[in-house]
């Protein structure tokens, strides 16, 4: 990557010498004398220097002056200030507007090099951020949620409303695998804090400890194990969002404290008696439902109404079986550019079947049922036998001490893992503990899997 320094220097001599040296050091120098010539490169000639290295005081105006006419112009780069009479009102000025460093005249060469060496790090982060975002806005556009259903129009419909709107919080419903994910990254990439971060959490697969670490952070020898400090995600997220997916999952006492975070703007990391000022934008998810919980006292009522700003409730694909004409050929030109492959044709039969699916795991199986045909497919020809879209119980037994299950492709890996968890449930009387120890795993990962499946 070619990286462009902008020297703006009164002082010939002292231009020259810094312009030759920093090319021997490879980057691509323009000096300018004034900050007439300065302003002509970067609003005519457009030039986009990763840093600007500027003298204070030059024979046409102040630099620091030309630097907040011009941010507006070069937001991604660092500004250098070098003066021959500093003074403490100037230095406090240049921190403000965002310069990354006020060194004195004479400066030492080698001083100058780390200083610069360092601008030139902040300023390459900060662009590939903002290329990140705008990479993720190009891919979340509000279109991205597709289907021609009369479901999918009023759910793109609400979200290009909300993408022209502040909100504080919103929650999004929905059966597993319905896209909740893919609207959060929409909001956020389409919305105004799309060059800010995005954090996503999901509340169920994280023990409670660990969430609440996650979450708010902690400070040093906070409880055994933390070792240094740790910025939680609502630090993270500051001005941007934070996505927490099964926000259903969520213990009542960390609601509590996620319901004071929103309400008061502040966060304090766990073993710290400092609050820290944060301005997130939460955005919950769940399978569940939450208006239902807080009403059974299984969700705190307080918090699902100060989340429930905005609503988005997304349809399951039996309800919209039409949308399968689009998606359907979205998903198998994903998987031929992926694998290699060339399918084209999908013949009236697998449509067919497709259309007669109850599709229990929504857009997310119908995912995984397209990319094992394509994977498999043998030519152009979409394969009917790699379907797999019979029941569990006509492709797998159990008796008193085992589980049968077919190894000849007639049954998908997640409908093996659903029929094992059910006959474990079964087993155990529906009970948690006893199921997650028989499985050999825990609570909250079984927890997971039941909301996943569609068993809970």
């Amino acid at each position: 990557m070619i990286k462009t320094l902008l020297i703006i220097e009164d002082e010939k001599l002292l231009g020259y010498e810094l312009s030759r040296h920093y090319k021997q050091l490879g980057w691509e120098v323009v000096l300018a004398i004034t900050l007439k010539e300065a302003r002509e490169l970067l609003i005519s000639k457009k030039i986009d220097p990763l840093l600007i290295l500027s003298d204070m005081n030059l024979p046409d105006g102040n630099a620091l002056d030309f630097m907040e006419s011009m941010n507006k112009y070069v937001g991604s780069t660092e500004w250098l200030f070098l003066t021959g009479f500093g003074n403490i009102p100037d230095s406090v000025r240049a921190l403000r507007l965002g310069a990354y460093d006020f060194l004195e005249k004479p400066c030492d060469l080698d001083r100058l090099d780390l200083v610069i060496t360092s601008a030139s790090r902040s300023a390459a982060m900060s662009r590939r951020v903002i290329e990140q975002s705008l990479q993720g806005h190009r891919r979340y556009l509000v279109d991205a949620f597709m289907g021609h259903s009369e479901k999918a129009q009023e759910v793109r419909k609400l979200l290009t409303k909300l993408t022209k709107v502040s909100f504080s919080a919103l929650i999004i419903g929905g059966e597993t695998g319905t896209g909740k994910g893919l609207i959060a990254r929409i909001l956020h990439y389409s919305g105004s804090r799309t060059t800010q971060p995005m954090i996503e959490v999901n509340c169920a697969a994280l023990p409670r400890e660990l969430l609440e670490s996650e979450l708010f952070g902690h400070e040093a020898g906070a409880f055994t194990g933390a070792i240094g400090r740790h910025r939680g995600l609502l630090e993270q997220a500051d001005g941007g969002t934070l996505f927490m997916d099964e926000i259903g999952e969520m213990p009542l006492d960390l609601q509590a404290k996620l319901l004071k975070v929103i309400e008061d703007h502040k966060v304090r990391r766990l073993g710290s008696e400092k609050e820290i000022t944060v301005d997130v934008q939460i955005i919950a998810a769940s399978n569940r439902d939450l208006e239902n919980m807080a009403q059974a006292g299984a969700f705190r009522a307080d918090l699902y109404h100060r989340l429930n700003v905005f609503r988005v409730n997304l349809p399951p694909l039996r309800d919209a079986v039409e949308d399968l004409e689009e998606l359907v050929p979205l998903f198998v030109a994903e998987y031929n550019a992926k694998a290699g492959q060339n399918v084209k044709q999908i013949s009236p039969e697998v449509w067919q079947k497709l259309k007669n699916h109850d599709w229990s795991g929504n857009v997310r199986e119908l995912r995984n049922v397209i990319e094992r045909c394509v994977l498999f497919a043998d030519g152009s020809e979409f394969p009917t036998e790699w379907l797999q879209l019979g029941k569990l119980t006509e492709n797998a037994t159990t008796d008193n001490l085992h589980i049968h299950l077919p190894l000849d492709g007639s049954m998908a890996l997640d409908d093996m893992d659903k029929f094992i968890i059910q006959t474990a449930l079964d087993r155990a009387d529906n009970n948690l503990t006893s199921a997650a120890r028989a499985l050999g795993t825990t609570r909250e990962t079984l927890r997971y899997r039941l909301r996943k499946y569609g068993l809970g």
